[in-house]
């Protein structure tokens, strides 16, 4: 096989810098894993030097009379008010975004309620859910442990039933179940006060999946939009966990996006990412994003019928922004408008480099143990 030739990331420093320009400022979480910080830091410095901006230490606090700032998150805001103390009030003051209840950072909004005397959360849009019906797969969103008995027993009339915690991550916490004992079994270990603060999603099953990735970043002046893969790799433990993505990116929006020759799978894959993400927008007052990623799944249902529709957003930094910042650093300069760029995520410790990657972690992390994080950028068309 012949190699692609591996495209140069660097980008210098504007050499000469505004007298009051922003300092970027990324802001962890207080259990944000040492190789998350490690990763999102570098990630928040480099895009300091795509905008010609100043870096700050991690978490630094504003200063009365100092420069603006532009705050790396890593999570999204869920707390308008707070997001305002931070000086930030829209999309071009942070790489991440803000929602105005926490739910709405969540799964839970993808769908609907089991029915209109269903209970709800405080600033529910069933609006949002209905207009997102078409692009997302059979399901229902719940709060109560009863709804989610109705809804359940509903869904396995068509096949196998998938049950996910609202704010879990990575695909934790999930159960399948087949039958209504299951559905019985799986509802009764769940917290009543649980299903009320966060809720859960009940979902149709589909049987070999392919996950791709949908997405848009934000940048003051520039756009970018990609779409892709995601990849498992075994962690430490041998448990299959998220081992990297595979993005085609270009400058502009989904349309320009659209424009290129996708196959159909990632075509419908845009398509139904983009009414997604334009119903967030015109459903829920508060919300702003300038890093929009989504996952999309395509499988089989019970019946062999090939399906397709929206799981989830994200709306902060993520596993694949390893791959958005290199492609934006190629982008930015503004040769070329499409590159295929990639993020690698491996376990162990005889993990070997390509020539040519960046690394972003190789190293012993004390929650998952030795890990090595690496990005690759090629001319587009040429990811492997």
């Amino acid at each position: 096989m012949t190699r692609c030739p591996v495209i140069d990331t660097r980008v210098p420093a504007d050499d000469c810098p505004p007298a009051e320009r922003p300092q970027v400022v990324y802001l962890p979480q207080a259990d944000t894993p040492a190789h998350e910080r490690v990763v999102h830091g570098e990630l928040a410095r480099r895009i300091a030097v795509l905008c010609g901006w100043d870096s700050a230490a991690p978490g630094a606090p504003a200063r009365e009379g100092g420069p603006p700032r532009y705050i790396v998150p890593a999570a999204t805001l869920d707390d308008p008010a707070e997001a305002a103390r931070l000086g930030i009030r829209g999309e071009t003051d942070l790489f991440g975004g803000v929602v105005p209840h926490p739910f709405v950072a969540t799964k839970i909004i993808t769908h609907d309620l089991v029915d209109d005397h269903a209970g709800a959360i405080a600033g529910w849009s069933g609006e949002f859910a209905r207009r997102v019906a078409p692009v997302v797969l059979n399901g229902y969103s719940v709060f109560t442990r009863a709804d989610a008995r109705r809804a359940g027993e509903r869904l396995l009339k068509d096949g196998e039933v998938r049950l996910k915690p609202a704010c879990a991550r990575g695909g934790r916490g999930q159960t399948v179940v087949r039958t209504a004992a299951e559905l019985e079994h799986a509802l009764a270990a769940m917290e009543e006060s649980e299903l009320a603060e966060g809720g859960l999603v009940l979902e149709e099953n589909l049987e070999d999946v392919v996950t791709f990735s949908v997405g848009q970043l934000r940048l003051p002046g520039f756009v970018a939009s990609y779409s892709g893969t995601q990849s498992l790799a075994p962690d430490n433990r041998g448990e299959m966990v998220y081992g990297g993505s595979e993005l085609h990116v270009v400058a502009g929006d989904f349309e320009r996006l659209l424009a290129l020759e996708l196959p159909p799978d990632v075509h419908r894959a845009v398509e139904h990412a983009w009414r997604y993400d334009q119903a967030a927008s015109e459903c829920y007052a508060g919300f702003f994003a300038s890093r929009r990623n989504y996952d999309v799944v395509q499988g089989r249902d019970a019946r062999g019928e090939l399906r397709c529709g929206v799981l989830e957003q994200s709306w902060r930094i993520g596993g694949a922004s390893g791959a958005e910042v290199a492609a934006l650093e190629v982008l930015m300069q503004g040769d070329v408008d499409a590159v295929s760029a990639s993020v690698v995520e491996r376990y162990g410790q005889d993990v070997s480099v390509p020539e040519g990657a960046r690394v972003l972690f190789q190293d012993n992390d004390r929650a998952v143990g030795p890990v090595t994080k690496y990005t690759v950028v090629k001319a587009y068309g040429n990811a492997e």
